[in-house]
């Protein structure tokens, strides 16, 4: 934009007092920089991976400024820009951003109930069963770390759509935490459907003592749904909501979150 502004008034005024007065008003530019960019013009290509950078810089911000790689190239599919995966992580190291990491706060949540009757397993990690939404939620919590200390935060994810339905935030770990995030998440489905019943539905956590506590139990009952727990001591088990919950703490808590 500087060289075609000089370029329309160089013969009025000359390249020289164009260029120092543009420096005297804060827009440094020296002569010889005109020249040898008028000798060495930008080509197409340089000038298309510009405007990219640009683009993808826009969406990486309008995104709080977490999204990595994968998830900034999907965002630019969407916005209609026809880049790939890799040209993205070119880009983002020319543009110098990138995505937020996960923190190594580390905070024991599952406590269990030796004496507590547990749900069978049910589902042994087929996360891609569900062939619709209200067929599997998963349901589990952790925390979350704030300037006095931290705070339990639980949710409840549908499996199909990974849409978070239900979610709570306390000071304590007890089972109205969990209830709690029940209870929202199927007022959530009833607010869009009126009629919606969850007697088909199945809930999935852990074996934490607060989703296998009587009141607990009561509630999932309550709402005619079938409860099952996985495995002990497999890290794996409940991994698709656990996912959910680091999404959530890296990219809206341990990096500030939306302004």
């Amino acid at each position: 934009m500087i060289v075609a502004y000089i370029d329309a008034y160089r013969a009025r005024f000359g390249v020289e007092p164009i260029c120092a007065v543009l420096t005297e008003h804060g827009i440094t530019i020296a002569p010889s920089t005109y020249h040898a960019h008028k000798a060495c013009p930008v080509s197409p290509a340089a000038l298309e991976q510009a405007y990219l950078a640009n683009a993808l810089y826009t969406l990486w911000v309008e995104n709080w400024g977490v999204y990595g790689v994968r998830k900034l190239h999907h965002a630019a599919r969407r916005a209609g820009l026809a880049v790939g995966r890799d040209q993205v992580g070119r880009v983002m190291a020319i543009a110098g951003i990138q995505g937020v990491t996960r923190g190594r706060h580390s905070v024991r949540t599952t406590v269990r109930d030796q004496d507590a009757p547990r749900h069978p397993d049910l589902v042994k990690r087929g996360w891609d069963a569900p062939t619709g939404v209200d067929q599997l939620w998963v349901a589990d919590f952790s925390y979350v770390w704030t300037l006095t200390g931290f705070v339990y935060v639980a949710f409840i994810v549908d499996v199909f759509s990974r849409r978070i339905l239900g979610w709570r935030v306390s000071t304590s770990k007890e089972t109205p935490l969990v209830t709690d995030a029940l209870q929202q998440a199927v007022a959530t489905r009833r607010f869009s459907e009126s009629h919606w019943t969850a007697t088909r539905l199945v809930h999935h956590s852990d074996a934490g003592s607060q989703y296998t506590s009587v009141a607990f139990t009561a509630e999932l009952l309550n709402h005619g749904m079938h409860g099952l727990i996985g495995t002990v001591g497999d890290a794996f088990d409940n991994a698709l909501c656990e996912s959910a919950i680091g999404l959530f703490k890296t990219e809206a808590i341990n990096d500030g979150g939306p302004t």
